[in-house]
């Protein structure tokens, strides 16, 4: 049996196939943060902060395996006066209390990154709400200060569970400037990626325990600093009360 294929029906199939071939290496390759393609929601967290002209920044680190560049992190930022932001996980926060103690007490905010670090848009309301409460209740007996910014595992945020966090006064961050650092890249590489991406507003996404961290993190502080830029805890940064995040997820005033 033999089948006729016309050659109109021939290049539309060559075309279809040539725009699915480039859409995939585009994503591959494309410098972009790819979990905002894994969003399952209609509400959004913020990535970053409309602050106008006004030249303030947050810094992040994640925490959840490892702890032993954590001292020295928070050590570099206390010594230039510069605040930042620890998102720690909850078997993290049971593990190295004498961390996230010294974290609080250098004047550094500590935000909920949930207790086990799971794929939390797979998760019941109840096992939402446990994850996140629990680690608010752990940080809390250990530092006095209940948590108030909220990271979800992996950038998975759906609606069910930035309706949760946001129902108990607290708000859902993503981040802009992904330093990529864990992913083994060199020193240089995490300086070039955070210093040419970071502007007015911007949330960086850096984690505690990553290989070169320490190489890296005097030269962005320095750089930004001398750039002008300001290093405000995360709820230094957003907005509190009276704000909207547009579709892009930039939280601005509601005016």
């Amino acid at each position: 049996m033999f089948f006729v294929v016309k050659k109109k029906h021939l290049i539309q199939a060559f075309l279809i196939l040539f725009v699915f071939i480039f859409t995939v290496v585009c994503l591959r390759f494309a410098d972009v943060d790819q979990t905002v393609f894994a969003r399952s929601s209609g509400k959004l967290p913020v990535y970053r902060v409309d602050v106008g002209e006004e030249k303030k920044i947050a810094i992040s680190f994640d925490a959840a395996w490892g702890a032993d560049k954590t001292r020295r992190i928070v050590d570099m930022l206390a010594e230039r006066n510069l605040k930042a932001t620890f998102f720690l996980v909850g078997f993290w926060v049971d593990a190295y209390k004498e961390e996230v103690a010294y974290i609080a007490d250098h004047g550094m905010e500590i935000g909920n990154h949930s207790k086990a670090h799971l794929h939390m848009t797979a998760l019941s309301a109840d096992k939402i709400k446990n994850e996140v409460d629990s680690v608010n209740t752990a940080v809390r007996t250990i530092t006095g200060i209940t948590p108030r910014v909220f990271r979800a595992p992996f950038g998975e945020y759906d609606d069910k569970l930035i309706s949760y966090v946001e129902s108990i006064g607290m708000i859902p961050v993503q981040w802009d400037v992904d330093s990529l650092d864990w992913k083994g890249i060199s020193g240089s590489e995490i300086i070039k990626r955070i210093t040419g991406k970071t502007k007015n507003g911007s949330i960086i996404l850096c984690h505690n325990n990553s290989e070169h961290i320490l190489d890296a993190l005097p030269t962005v502080l320095d750089t930004l600093t001398e750039r002008g830029f300001r290093f405000v805890t995360m709820s230094e940064l957003l907005y509190s009360t009276d704000y909207l995040i547009d579709a892009q997820g930039v939280q601005r005033l509601n005016k």
